[in-house]
């Protein structure tokens, strides 16, 4: 589940400005009192080397922290680095990840060209930014000519092992792929071929896949004895039940988020709240579905049959008349 918080004015000022500003190198963002709110700024030097050995003087060891920095020439110029350092208190860890994704949105998905994770404050280096550069394996704007011949690669790979990829595109700068099988499967729900559907997403490749299982619960009891209880999922699920005498079958989607420890439950966490967007969009626009209700919770234990229900059919509010108290004495 998301925390809540949003960015300050303030912050959206101090943003606007590094924008408009190449003389600012970075931004330093916190959070205090439930805001996002600007910590820091730090100069532009000669070059990005320089820049970056100015800004690790403001880098601490056992501090989570939000650095907002200039990185490239053209549009967009913006890198978003979360800072979660191992040494840093277990609720301020939890606390940046999961706002992560707001801080991003709140300024504007479009200004930023990737957001980075680092959990050393070695990595603000320049060797730091060349063993990020070499693991993501970023590469230089493609020419038509070259996009052409990746996108007849990428559908002749497809085609030969069956598992294609469809690529949702959240803004300019963010696209999510979805695997085929996964949306197919949504579709099956739509269809109701299917009970439930599973999806999880493989943080290698950042990618959203179908949960090989095919459970077929009959109720929310069976329903949760099936999502994982150790890794966030995203599930589709038609709930057949029966209400004032007429039976119902509405379409649900559970978005759980278990607490685990450790740096992959971190990465989960920042992962999942921005792909449930590319999975909402792929389920409406790709598979047709219409959600009826959706739920975010952190354990599938938390979802119950009585909670689910009292949503679908809220009770209406009984208004009692004015009872006249009775006079002393009597």
């Amino acid at each position: 589940m998301q925390s809540g918080i949003a960015a300050s004015e303030e912050l959206q000022a101090q943003f606007g400005s590094l924008l408009s500003s190449s003389s600012t190198f970075a931004l330093l963002v916190g959070i205090e009192k439930e805001s996002l709110v600007p910590l820091q700024t730090v100069a532009a030097k000669s070059s990005f080397a320089d820049s970056l050995s100015a800004l690790h003087e403001h880098i601490k060891s056992n501090v989570a922290a939000y650095v907002l920095m200039r990185r490239y020439d053209e549009s967009p110029k913006m890198v978003a680095v979360t800072y979660v350092p191992d040494a840093a208190p277990v609720r301020q860890k939890m606390l940046f990840a999961s706002t992560r994704l707001t801080l991003v949105r709140d300024l504007g998905l479009e200004h930023f060209r990737e957001t980075i994770y680092f959990t050393i404050a070695n990595e603000f280096s320049e060797e730091g930014f060349k063993k990020h550069d070499a693991h993501t394996e970023l590469e230089a704007p493609l020419t038509a000519e070259e996009r052409t011949l990746s996108e007849v690669k990428a559908a002749e790979l497809a085609a030969s092992t069956g598992t294609g990829t469809r690529e949702i595109h959240l803004s300019k700068s963010l696209a999510m792929p979805v695997k085929e099988d996964a949306i197919a499967a949504m579709k099956d729900v739509g269809s109701g071929s299917r009970v439930v559907t599973m999806l999880k997403i493989n943080s290698d490749t950042e990618t959203v896949e179908l949960v090989p299982e095919s459970p077929r619960p009959s109720s929310i009891t069976e329903l949760t004895g099936v999502i994982s209880s150790t890794e966030p999922r995203f599930t589709f699920y038609r709930f057949t039940h029966t209400h004032n005498g007429q039976e119902q079958s509405p379409l649900l989607f559970f978005y759980t988020c278990p607490v685990t420890p450790g740096n992959k439950a971190i990465k989960n966490r920042m992962l999942y709240p921005l792909m449930k967007r590319a999975v909402l969009t792929v389920a409406e626009q790709e598979a047709g579905l219409t959600i009826d209700k959706r739920f975010e919770v952190e354990e599938p234990s938390e979802i119950t049959e009585e909670s689910v229900l009292e949503d679908l059919h809220p009770k209406a509010a009984v208004r009692q008349g004015f009872s006249r108290p009775k006079r002393p004495g009597r």
